[in-house]
């Protein structure tokens, strides 16, 4: 099996301390790095809490998976790092919003000491591409 490994311009940059594509093509799947609530243009953190940065978090993902050809209709699974597991119904309130109902990958979400940058919630993905 071949590997393909993905950057998109439109993405938010890694940073110089963290060296990994935006996501690799391995088969018939597509592996999503994390994705934090950074401003793809300047790779700041949103202002805001939580809410603010599960949104650019969720956008940043659609960014990803747009330039893979691909969007969050294919999910198969979704892993949230939160930081603060009170932040858990915001964030949970937001992630649903980007998908279907009826249509939500399956799902870990696991409490962290701390996230790069200071971020407050990440996201990776697994994702099975149409053919």
């Amino acid at each position: 099996m071949d590997l393909e490994f993905l950057m998109f311009p439109d993405a938010p940059p890694p940073p110089p301390t963290a060296p990994y594509s935006h996501a690799v093509r391995a088969g018939d799947f597509l592996f999503v790095t994390g994705q934090l609530g950074t401003d793809p243009q300047t790779g700041a953190l949103v202002p805001g809490g939580s809410v603010e940065q599960t949104h650019q978090v969720m956008r940043n993902l659609q960014t990803v998976l747009r330039g893979a050809g691909t969007s969050l209709d294919r999910a198969v699974i979704a892993r949230i790092y939160l930081v603060n597991f009170a932040d858990y119904p915001a964030v949970n309130g937001v992630y649903a919003s980007y998908f279907r109902s009826g249509r939500f990958p399956a799902r870990t979400t696991v409490g962290v000491t701390a996230l790069a940058l200071g971020a407050l919630v990440e996201i990776d993905l697994i994702v099975r591409p149409a053919p």
